[in-house]
C-alpha cells in the first residue's frame, strides 16, 4: 500500500472509531479530501482509492484541478471512469467576483458567511439556470480573522437566505481555533452543532438542512463526535 493509502486508511479507520465513541455509524460521515497541496497524480491515486469528494480552497485552482481531472477521466476510457464521478466542494472564502466561475464545477459551497455574497449567488445562480447548494459559514470560535457569521446572527441569516429561491441552504460550516487546547476545539464544534439544531428545530430551515462539515486535519475527530456530517482533510492525507 503506498504512504496515501497507508495514511487514507488512518483517517477512515481514526473517524469509525470517532463515531464508536458518538455511537454514530460511519456512514453518516463524508470525507472531503481537500487537493490544495496534491499532485495531479496524487489526486488520480485518492480518486482510485475510492475518495470522490474532493475540495478545494482556492476557485483558480479549482478550475485547473477539476479540468485536469476531467481532461484525463475523458481519455483514460474505463480506467478513467472513477475520475469522472469527482464531485467538487469549494470549501475557501469565496469572493462575490469568482462566482461565476464556480458554479458549473461546484457540487456543494461551504463558505456562504455574508448575506451579500448570498445574494449575489442567488442572483448569479438565477441568470445562468442553476440553483447551488451551499452551507453557511459560523465563526462560532469568535476569531476576528476568520470568515464567517457570529452565532448569534446565524438564524436571521438563514431564515433570509431560505427566502432565495437559487441557492438551496443544506447546512452549517465551521473552523476550529488552530490550538492544542481540545476544549476550545470542541466548544467551538458543540456551539455550532447547537445552532445546527436549533435552525431544525424552528423550522428556520427546511429537510434539505442536513449537513454539518466541521473539522480538518488537526481536529476532524473532535469534529465527528460533535456530530459533523463532513469532514475536510489534506494534509493528513497528502503530507502525514
Amino acid at each position: 500500500m503506498s504512504n496515501i493509502g497507508e495514511r487514507l486508511k488512518i483517517v477512515k479507520d481514526r473517524i469509525s472509531e470517532s463515531c464508536q465513541r458518538a455511537d454514530r455509524s460511519p456512514s453518516g460521515v463524508k470525507l472531503v479530501v481537500v487537493t490544495k497541496s496534491a499532485t495531479i497524480d496524487q489526486i488520480r491515486q485518492v480518486v482510485s482509492l475510492g475518495c470522490n469528494e474532493l475540495g478545494e480552497n482556492r476557485v483558480q485552482r479549482l478550475r485547473q484541478v477539476s479540468a485536469e481531472i476531467g481532461e484525463y477521466a475523458r481519455s483514460a476510457g474505463d480506467e478513467g471512469a472513477s475520475l469522472g464521478d469527482v464531485k467538487w466542494h469549494m470549501v475557501g472564502h469565496l469572493q462575490r467576483n469568482k462566482i461565476r466561475k464556480v458554479l458549473p464545477i461546484a457540487s456543494l459551497i461551504h463558505s456562504v458567511d455574508t448575506l451579500r455574497l448570498a445574494e449575489s449567488l442567488n442572483t448569479t445562480a438565477g441568470k445562468v439556470g442553476m440553483k447551488p447548494r451551499v452551507l453557511l459559514q459560523i465563526n462560532a470560535s469568535r476569531e476576528p480573522q476568520k470568515y464567517g457569521v457570529p452565532v448569534a446572527a446565524g438564524i436571521h441569516l438563514a431564515e433570509q437566505m431560505k427566502m432565495m429561491e437559487n441557492i438551496e441552504l443544506v447546512g452549517l460550516m465551521t473552523m476550529a481555533p488552530l490550538t492544542r487546547n481540545k476544549d476550545l476545539v470542541k466548544a467551538t464544534f458543540a456551539r455550532t452543532k447547537e445552532l445546527f439544531e436549533e435552525m431544525k428545530g424552528e423550522r428556520v430551515v427546511g429537510e434539505e438542512f442536513c449537513e454539518l462539515s466541521m473539522g480538518m486535519s488537526s481536529d476532524y475527530q473532535i469534529a465527528v463526535e460533535q456530530g459533523a456530517t463532513i469532514v475536510r482533510i489534506g494534509s493528513a492525507i497528502f503530507s502525514g
